[in-house]
């Protein structure tokens, strides 16, 4: 989206720049708040809200920013006008504030992520999310709650899934039909744990459990869920095909069984060892023969799969991107379409016993996959976004699927809620009923 560096240039002779709220301060919170406060001209980050409001303040100190304890609305007002960033624990602090027009959730956290998709729909702000695992489990109901509200919801460019929409929407553009749209992973192992990743974790300076996430393939099967409800797209089978190709993403062109992808409308998927990693793919065919023509002169084949391809994701980066587009084009970079295609089931990781309270997902006890919302719906499987603070009513073998009728739920659960709500709104009934 070119054109946004323009119009953010424009903000910012006119004195007028986009206002950030960014809520958490973690590994993407922190390479987030350098590039909004150094590299993005036209655009001001006005407020910072972290649980441990001192790490806000470290993360703005060390860009050379000015952070300041707000303690209202009105306080984050003031500062934003004198060029301070704002630092709260109080969200609707955050929210309220008349200065903030975007706000970004670097969170991860599905509980609190639910929370605060309410709050700034009911404030008016559009919501940038860096925090797929909530869009993976409530997607499909928080984008109409934020279509009533008359404000954008989105995921972000740089993320993975950001990148395969803008993909997807330059390939359908071109006449093309997409039939795979495809992440590429160096490594899967369900059964890493953040013992397993704390190495690679501290050279990074990255959580543990986040990077297990990656590793343990719940993360993309995430990914994936986020593309398949945005793009109308379906799974070929549980967990995708996970095909291993050590090449180019070019020469999967002739891996895929073509008519297995008409016949399904087109599917996501991730392959592991491709390269150029990591990026993302989109296989395409084109029904016009004069059309074929071109691209084969083009240098893509001879088809009937053409390949694209974006050989990067730059995350923080890109965030800014996404805020740019929602706050002076009203343009999402990928937010659901209707129904829920696809969702993320939880299975185990190892033998867990009856008792056993879930950890988070990145953990010891379970993985995801990719599924059919339907099937989810329909056999009352468990939702990765749900499995947290679960307790097992019965023993569950390694790699068993966790259904709704081998838990316990925590009680008072907004995400439940909202889950529920979500099952009535497009399936007819609450699968956890």
């Amino acid at each position: 989206m070119i054109v946004v560096d323009t119009l953010l240039a424009d903000r910012q002779k006119e004195g007028r720049p986009v206002g950030v709220g960014l809520v958490g301060a973690g590994f993407m919170g922190r390479g987030l708040i350098n590039q909004v406060v150094n590299s993005t001209p036209g655009m001001q980050l006005v407020a910072v809200y972290n649980r441990t409001a001192e790490k806000a303040h470290t993360a703005v100190s060390e860009v050379g920013a000015t952070p300041k304890a707000a303690e209202s609305a009105a306080d984050v007002d003031r500062l934003a006008a004198g060029g301070a960033v704002a630092i709260t624990d109080d969200i609707d602090v955050l929210t309220g504030s008349d200065r903030v027009d975007v706000v970004v959730d670097a969170t991860g956290s599905v509980t609190f992520g639910a929370e605060l998709a309410l709050a700034c729909f009911a404030a008016g702000k559009h919501l940038v999310l860096l925090n797929a695992e909530v869009d993976a489990t409530l997607g499909p109901l928080l984008v109409t709650k934020a279509d009533a509200a008359g404000v954008v919801y989105t995921g972000a460019d740089g993320d993975q899934p950001g990148v395969q929409m803008n993909l997807i929407r330059f390939v359908r553009q071109l006449g093309l039909t997409v039939r795979v749209a495809g992440n590429i992973k160096g490594l899967q192992d369900p059964y890493r744990n953040p013992t397993t990743q704390e190495g690679f974790a501290k050279r990074w300076g990255q959580d543990p459990w986040m990077v297990t996430s990656f590793a343990d393939g719940s993360k993309v099967s995430v990914e994936q869920a986020l593309v398949a409800n945005a793009a109308g797209l379906t799974v070929p089978k549980r967990g995708l095909y996970q095909l291993e190709h050590a090449g180019h993403v070019d020469e999967l062109t002739g891996v895929y069984d073509v008519e297995e992808l008409r016949a399904l409308g087109g599917v996501v998927d991730y392959v592991v060892g491709s390269k150029p990693g990591p990026g993302v793919y989109v296989m395409a065919e084109h029904d016009d023969p004069k059309q074929r023509h071109y691209l084969e002169l083009y240098k893509l084949g001879t088809g009937p799969l053409y390949s694209f391809y974006t050989p990067y994701h730059l995350c923080h980066f890109e965030v800014p991107n996404t805020v740019a587009r929602a706050a002076l084009l009203g343009d999402a970079t990928i937010r659901p379409q209707g129904a829920p295609q696809v969702d993320v089931v939880t299975l185990a990781k190892t033998d867990l016993a009856a008792g056993t309270e879930l950890d988070r997902p990145g953990g010891y006890h379970y993985y995801g996959e990719a599924e059919r919302a339907d099937t989810t719906h329909r056999d009352r499987l468990l939702p990765l976004g749900l499995a947290e603070g679960a307790r097992l009513l019965r023993d569950v073998r390694k790699d068993e699927v966790i259904g709704y009728a081998d838990v316990e739920l925590p009680a008072g659960r907004l995400v439940d809620r909202l889950r529920a709500e979500q099952d009535e709104m497009f399936f007819g009934s609450p699968a956890a009923g």
